[in-house]
């Protein structure tokens, strides 16, 4: 993959990543001479590529990440946010964590069907899905593509239960199918955003929704009957810290029936090119933003202890953490919305048995 300096000055062109930084596991660079690199490779539009997956349930059993299978349309995010911890993935692929991340979408168009195939399986016991664990279901290409809306109308007709994450407002386009589900208690989404500073949203996260644009489809949910809340997320130290408590104020005007966060941490690739993001946007709070995010997490910024590596450690993280609950509690927002239904699954044709011992929620 093509690398491009850090320091070049044109590297940026709506995009999150300023360079695709070598691939772990090839380790071969390609390094062009920046007099060579014209407009057109800086402005290269996105390309989508058909992913042959054959399944599309992935299982984990992290601590840390509140679910256990999550459903991935994608592989990359066009939405480009600098901090995406989802970046290492497409190193597995072949290609870099910078740029071909955002650039180089795989899709899955075979989701929908291999979904059906999965709960259609006698072996299928319903769980609750994330949608999506990794990248965001509804990234742009989702408003043409429809792959997200074609699989929860897969987990709707199956009755299984769902829970959605995203920083795009265009999850009120399925407010139809969301809300249905939500009478059944077979659904609750969660909008994530990351600060109050328009430009400084621009700039972390170049092809996301505005934070109006997220507060908006909060409200619309909620209307809607649709179990919504907010996820801080990432909180980054020393930059977005301190908009924590007028985020869940205005997250609890718009309706807001949950509110978590995490921490920042850079896990591989994404070090080197946050650093080079800082240095682009924010250069005189570079290093307090970086030494901050090594405080929280042991001296590592990329931190993989389970129990640490989501909300940090020592006592900087603790003052985040209480400012974090002290502004929920006053916002009036509970920490969890109500646990979802699997007691409601059911394939098609066949008759949905009441739960006997009461509601089998989980």
């Amino acid at each position: 993959m093509a690398g491009m300096p850090p320091s070049d000055p044109r590297a940026h062109r709506g995009r999150g990543a300023r360079f695709d930084p070598v691939n772990r596991f090839t380790g071969i660079e390609i390094a062009l001479d920046p007099s060579e690199v014209t407009e057109d490779d800086l402005r290269a539009r996105t390309h989508f590529l058909h992913d042959t997956s054959r399944s599309v349930i992935s299982t984990n059993d992290s601590p840390d990440v509140g679910f256990d299978a999550s459903l991935n349309p994608y592989r990359g995010c066009e939405h480009g946010c600098s901090y995406c911890y989802a970046r290492p993935t497409h190193e597995y692929l072949g290609l870099s964590a910078g740029l071909d991340f955002e650039r180089t979408i795989l899709v899955k168009r075979e989701a929908p069907a291999l979904l059906e195939a999965r709960l259609a399986s006698r072996t299928w016991r319903s769980q609750v899905l994330a949608l999506s664990g990794v990248t965001d279901p509804y990234q742009p290409v989702e408003r043409r593509l429809g792959i997200t809306r074609a699989c929860l109308e897969v987990l709707a007709r199956y009755r299984n239960p769902v829970a959605l994450i995203t920083k795009n407002a265009l999850v009120t386009r399925d407010l139809d199918v969301l809300a249905d589900m939500a009478a059944w208690g077979g659904t609750r989404v969660t909008l994530s955003i990351t600060t109050l500073d328009e430009e400084l949203r621009r700039a972390l996260e170049p092809r996301t929704s505005t934070l109006q644009q997220r507060l908006d489809a909060v409200a619309q949910l909620a209307e809607a009957g649709v179990p919504v809340g907010v996820n801080v997320a990432p909180i980054i130290p020393g930059l977005t810290d301190t908009d924590v408590p007028g985020l869940l104020a205005r997250a609890a005007q718009a309706g807001a029936s949950h509110a978590g966060y995490t921490m920042l941490r850079l896990p591989g690739a994404v070090g080197p090119l946050f650093e080079a993001w800082l240095e682009a946007h924010v250069p005189l709070r570079a290093e307090r933003v970086l030494d901050r995010v090594r405080e929280t997490h042991g001296g590592d910024a990329d931190d993989r202890v389970f129990g640490r590596r989501m909300r940090g450690g020592g006592i900087y993280a603790e003052q985040v953490r209480t400012l974090f609950k002290v502004a929920r509690r006053r916002a009036g927002i509970p920490e969890h919305s109500p646990p979802l239904a699997t007691d409601r699954f059911r394939r098609p044709g066949e008759v949905e048995q009441p739960a006997l011992f009461g509601d089998a929620s989980g």
